[in-house]
């Protein structure tokens, strides 16, 4: 499977563009791949026509199957993935080609799991979902904390952003998310997540400093707990990043089942519709100028207690870096893990962030 192109499937939509601008870059060899051989032919154009394009439809079985045979890797950046990416990974895992993509949406991971966790490993391919921003820093880091300190009684994953202006797959996948509500893990296991959010406060590092929180449905969720030995799992974001402003934390235990529930009415249907006119992505000045914290606290059975720390900017450009730089450990030859894995599982998490340096990420863990 290694020396085989890339394949980046959904190669046009906002994400995906920038995938591509990645891999030309870095001068990889890849494939551009969609449904809209007239989108792909200009986006070629602009990458000065040095990659090649295949248009393929999602309900093309064989055609899928006949691009990724030549294939080590695809990146499915094509979503809402619950909609649009079983048969990609399907294709993939029937050709023994590894794959990741850039879901942020916790059922999906979890499907995965469930569904292509056995063929995977009989087929000895890698299937590593959520291989952007949402969540590949924070799984790095999550598991790093953990180390040494394990096993834990709770392990707590907060995020705060700054100047993050969502692309319209964004809202569209955190719609879709708060309509289903997500899971939690606690106690060993994980059940379906309560409406009620209550208030919290978390102590982020300067210069963010402590915000008011709120619970959401992470992919980390689905991920952590294969690879951390921890009772439970805590994930949070600040209530600014929901809904635009601090100041509305007081409203978020109510406002949060209210918008669930709208949600699971015909109210969906107009909501969608709203996004569907929103603009595809922030202009490259404002996606540059978007900042994140996030802090993962491992809480040790024993009462040990330690802290790990990753901080970075710009979220949708680092997604085509780490999903790039996933693709091209497994292209390079030698790569023998398997199976339905996150981050931390597909690759050494030091060595990763350390790759991430240069797109501006810089993370610390306390001392043992």
């Amino acid at each position: 499977m290694g020396n085989g192109a890339i394949a980046v499937y959904g190669a046009t939509g906002y994400t995906g563009t920038l995938v591509a601008h990645e891999l030309r870059r870095r001068g990889l060899d890849a494939i551009l791949a969609g449904r809209d051989a007239g989108k792909l032919a200009r986006l070629s154009d602009r990458l000065g026509g040095a990659l090649p394009t295949r248009a393929v439809e999602l309900d093309d079985r064989d055609g899928l199957r006949h691009l990724f045979g030549d294939c080590s890797v695809v990146i499915d950046c094509a979503g809402p993935f619950v909609r649009y990416g079983e048969p990609i990974v399907r294709a993939a895992v029937e050709t023994g080609t590894h794959y990741v993509d850039t879901t942020g949406e916790q059922p999906y991971i979890q499907f995965l799991h469930e569904r292509f966790e056995d063929a995977a490993r009989a087929a000895e391919v890698a299937v590593v979902p959520a291989m952007g921003f949402d969540y590949v820093p924070g799984d790095l880091i999550a598991h790093l904390a953990a180390q040494g300190v394990e096993p834990l009684g709770d392990l707590v994953i907060a995020y705060a952003t700054q100047g993050v202006q969502p692309t319209r797959g964004t809202t569209r996948t955190a719609i879709g998310q708060a309509r289903d509500g997500g899971e939690v893990y606690e106690d060993g296991a994980w059940r379906r997540a309560p409406l009620r959010t209550p208030r919290a406060r978390f102590p982020f590092p300067p210069p963010v400093g402590p915000q008011p929180v709120m619970r959401y449905p992470s992919g980390e969720v689905a991920m952590v707990p294969r690879h951390v030995r921890t009772r439970r799992l805590t994930t949070l974001m600040t209530v600014e990043t929901f809904v635009g402003s601090a100041a509305a934390a007081p409203l978020v235990p109510l406002l949060v089942p209210a918008f669930t529930l709208a949600l699971r009415t015909p109210l969906h249907g107009l909501v969608q519709a709203a996004v569907d006119r929103m603009p595809e992505g922030p202009p490259e000045q404002q996606r540059r100028a978007a900042r994140f914290t996030i802090v993962a606290v491992a809480h040790g059975e024993d009462g040990r207690v330690r802290r790990g720390v990753v901080r970075g900017e710009d979220v949708y450009g680092l997604t085509a870096v780490t999903a790039v730089e996933g693709a091209a450990r497994m292209q390079a030859g030698g790569y023998d893990r398997a199976g339905v894995l996150s981050a931390a599982s597909a690759y050494d998490p030091v060595s990763f962030l350390d790759a991430l340096a240069p797109a501006g990420v810089t993370y610390a863990v306390d001392p043992l």
